[in-house]
Formats: structure tokens, C-alpha cells, sequence
């Protein structure tokens, strides 16, 4: 990593020139060509029904490839809705979409019905990928004419036995033949390839779209990192509209022949606590809000195949990582991104890769500054800024907002992200909190989640699920 005295490099240039091949692809037809490469190999261990169901990556391929079939009919809409939780329906989905040439886009359905509606309008979606236990619990969701239930359709191609061999055969052929009979796409680079509808700090939810060279970057830079290394068995449970379920979970898994055990929901603490006893789980993802019930719930026991924790999306507050390890034995790594970088940025990694309280080191091929928060000139990265990010990962903009996309891409090169922070000599990055969440008192920077902290350890409910200290400026 070179640092100079503005910016911080973790080798963006070389980066790109190397893996440059790969960037201009098509995510399609990469996870087709890893999935075609260990077609009698697990990919999945699905965890929805009463008993898990292994799934090997020729099914998914047949699955995904007939869906695709039948997408092509449905509609001529650029993107496709998707309503469908961590599983082989989401998973096939989402490959049926992409080898179809159009752009998933899985919903929040946490936003609202307003805000959904808003967001399906906005990206032009006209049909809506469910199964009807989904529907059924989602009351308020606006299903209208759009919903298609691909639970059952997935439940007519899996008795169609004909149907299966012949596309099973063509998929016993070579790779590139295979494909180019079933008309995967090749070619990817910039254009889009996945939609994700974040809330963000206030107004109407924003469409970060990320490109092929975004989401293959990004995965390329975790694999490179070597936190998840070969062999390793990662449980699957983050909402697949949660940038960080949706590149980890779903694509780099499934580029990498990383096993995934998936359980539908992180708040099915149960399950997924059986699940990682049964099938050796070593690694889990999550946010600590997600991991706080395991830490009550869960023993040794239970975790006793777990290598490591990966933990990001939120700040983890202090003491929580400590008490993690000691409770079981395995480490825990934060790190730190958005979903317009689609999302890591940096990681702890194990050895000397790690430093309490920071979010790690860069990911391979990014670049880092930091500004004044007032100015805007350049400060030396050991100084609190804003911190501002550069490298194949970082989006091109939000969906049809030009003025939200030039308030966080001003047109410098740089991704003006809002967070405070600051590198150490080391270039360990530690994040002071967002910029919106601090005030200048007496000319200096006084970040309001620390003097939350101090008030709730004050009053002492640290320790709480939810926040129930909140400091207005």
C-alpha cells in the first residue's frame, strides 16, 4: 500500500490494468462459466424448509437457464423486481435474470409501500419475481398485475423431466458452447447490472446502480483480500437487497464455488444456529444488530466450526468484538463500505491485518483522500476528513438523479462518501462517524455517537438491541 502525504493507494492502477479482462465481462456469464466449471459440486444447502435441501450448481444452472427461457417472454423491460429471501428461489432468480440480459432488482420491502412504489415506477419494473409464501406476509407490499410466482414456476420445470435432461445434456457441453447456445451474455463492462433501492439520510429511497465492472470488482477484491479463502462453508442470511447479502452472499459465493448455507432470515436465530452446527459453517456475515442474538443465544457449541466473523454495514460498538471472541473462540473482522461501492472498501484480515477499532486496510485496487469537511481541500489521510474513495468498485450514479449523483460524484474522480475518518501510519482506516452526525463546537468536530455512547453507558443501557440515546444537532 503506498501512501503519500493526500492519498492513500492500495494499488487502484495496477489493479485495473490486471484484471482488466475480467472487468469488461459480463457477471452472467462469469458465475455461468464458475457454476459450469463444478457442476457436480453443492452450491447451496437451502435451510427454508423443515429440512435442508442440498442443491448442486448443475441444478442451479438448469433452474436459472429455463427461467431465463421464460423471462425472455414475459417481459421486454430492462430490469426485473425481485421479492425473495437467501435460498435456491432467490438464487435462481437472480442468475435467471442476469443470464437473461436484463438487471435484477431486489426490493427493500422494508421501505414502505409508498417508497416501493416509487422505486418499482422508477425502474421501470413490470415484473415482480415471488413465491406466495412471500406474498403472503408481505400485506402491505403493492403487488398489482406484476407479481409472477416463480415458486411455482420453478415447481413445473422441476417435474418436467424431459425439459430437465435436454438441458442438462446441453450443459454437459463445453463451456463456451453451452453458453453460447443459451445466449448468455459475454459482454458487461459499464453497463448495469444490478439495482439496489437504498433509504439513505432523508428523502425518497435513492437507485444505486452498479455495473458489471462494479459488482465483478468488488468480488475480485474480496477473493484477493483472503479473508474467505477455498474450502470455506459461508452461511447465507442477509436480505438479498442489502448490498452486502447481494454481492457477498450471492455473487462472490457463487463465482468463488464458496458453499452456501442459506437460512431465510438473520432473525432466525434458531435455524441458523442449527444450521451452522450441522453443516460446519466457518464463516458468518453480518451487521451487529444481526449478530447480537447469536452472542445471547448461541455456545461454544454451536459455533465451535466457525472460523471467523465478518461484520460491517454499521459501526460496531465498542466491547461487542472482544465479547464475541471470547464467547466462542473465533475472531471477528470489521469492515467497512457502501452500497455505492458496492460494497467493501476495507477489511481486518487475520494476522497482522487487523487493529482493534479500525475498519481495516483498503481492498485491493482503491484509492482513498481525505477533505476538509468545510473547505474542501485535501488534508493529509492521518487528519479526520471526508473521506473520499476511488477504484473499479465505486458506482457511476444514482438512478435518474442527476443532482443527488453530482452532490457525492462532483465530477474530481472521487466518491465523496459523508463519512468522517481517518488512516493511521499503518493505513488502518477508523470511521468517525457521518458527517451529518457531528457539530462544530468551539471549532472543533464532536461527533454525536460518541456522546451518545458515553450518555447510554451513562445510563446504562449500552448494551441494548436497539438505540434508545439519540443527540440531535
Amino acid at each position: 500500500m503506498n501512501t503519500n502525504d493526500q492519498i492513500v493507494d492500495a494499488g487502484e492502477t495496477s489493479f485495473a490494468r490486471e484484471h482488466g479482462q475480467t472487468l469488461g465481462g459480463h457477471l452472467g456469464f462469469e458465475v455461468f462459466r464458475a457454476l459450469h466449471a463444478d457442476r457436480k459440486g453443492v452450491a447451496v444447502v437451502d435451510y427454508a424448509g423443515a429440512e435442508p435441501k442440498e442443491v448442486k450448481a448443475e441444478s442451479l444452472l438448469v433452474l436459472a437457464t429455463l427461467l431465463a427461457d421464460r423471462l425472455k417472454k414475459l417481459t421486454s423491460a430492462k430490469r426485473v423486481g425481485i421479492v425473495l429471501p437467501p435460498g435456491t428461489g432467490g438464487l435462481v432468480a437472480n442468475l435467471a435474470t442476469v443470464f437473461a440480459g436484463k438487471v435484477p432488482v431486489n426490493l427493500n420491502f422494508s421501505l414502505g409501500r409508498a417508497a416501493l412504489e416509487s422505486s418499482i415506477d422508477r425502474a421501470g419494473i413490470d415484473l415482480i419475481l415471488s413465491a406466495e409464501k412471500v406474498k403472503a406476509k408481505l400485506k402491505d407490499f403493492p403487488w398489482s398485475d406484476a407479481y409472477f410466482d416463480v415458486g411455482a414456476v420453478l415447481e413445473e420445470i422441476r417435474g418436467a423431466r424431459g425439459r430437465l435432461l435436454r438441458r442438462a445434456l446441453l450443459l454437459s457441453l463445453p463451456c463456451g458452447l453451452a453458453a453460447s447456445l443459451l445466449k448468455i451474455p459475454r459482454t458487461g463492462g459499464e453497463a448495469e447490472a444490478g439495482l439496489l433501492f437504498t433509504s439513505g439520510s432523508s428523502g425518497t429511497p435513492k437507485g444505486v446502480a452498479l455495473s458489471h465492472r462494479n459488482l465483478l470488482a468488488n468480488c475480485l477484491q474480496i477473493r484477493d483480500a483472503a479473508v474467505i479463502t477455498d474450502g470455506e462453508i459461508l452461511l447465507g442470511n442477509l436480505p438479498l437487497f442489502h448490498s452486502f447479502g447481494f454481492t457477498v452472499t450471492l455473487w462472490f459465493s457463487l463465482l468463488e464455488g464458496i458453499e452456501l448455507v442459506t437460512v431465510s432470515s438473520p432473525l432466525e436465530v434458531k435455524k441458523g444456529l442449527k444450521a451452522i452446527r450441522e453443516k460446519k459453517v466457518t464463516i458468518l456475515l453480518g451487521t451487529p444488530t444481526f449478530l447480537r442474538p447469536f452472542l445471547r443465544k448461541g455456545t461454544e457449541d454451536d459455533l465451535a466450526s466457525v472460523r471467523c466473523v465478518i461484520a460491517g454495514a454499521e459501526k460496531t460498538p465498542p466491547g461487542f468484538a472482544e465479547k464475541w471472541e471470547d464467547s466462542f473462540g473465533c475472531r471477528y473482522f470489521e469492515g467497512y463500505g457502501l452500497t455505492e461501492t458496492s460494497p467493501v472498501l476495507s477489511i481486518n484480515r487475520p494476522g497482522d491485518g487487523s487493529r482493534k477499532g479500525s475498519v481495516g486496510k483498503l481492498m485491493p485496487g482503491v484509492a482513498a483522500r481525505s477533505l476538509d469537511p468545510d473547505s474542501g481541500e485535501p488534508r493529509a489521510p492521518t487528519e479526520t476528513g471526508l473521506l473520499c474513495f476511488r477504484g473499479p468498485n465505486v458506482f457511476g450514479g444514482y438512478l435518474g438523479e442527476p443532482e443527488r449523483t453530482k452532490e457525492v460524484l462532483p465530477g474530481d474522480g472521487w466518491f465523496h462518501t459523508g463519512d468522517l475518518g481517518r488512516f493511521d501510519e499503518d493505513g488502518f482506516l477508523f470511521i468517525e462517524g457521518r458527517l451529518s452526525r457531528f457539530s462544530k463546537i468551539g471549532g472543533e468536530m464532536v461527533p454525536h455517537g460518541t456522546v451518545e455512547q458515553a450518555v447510554a453507558k451513562a445510563l446504562g443501557v449500552e448494551d441494548s438491541d436497539k438505540p434508545l440515546v439519540a443527540i440531535g444537532s
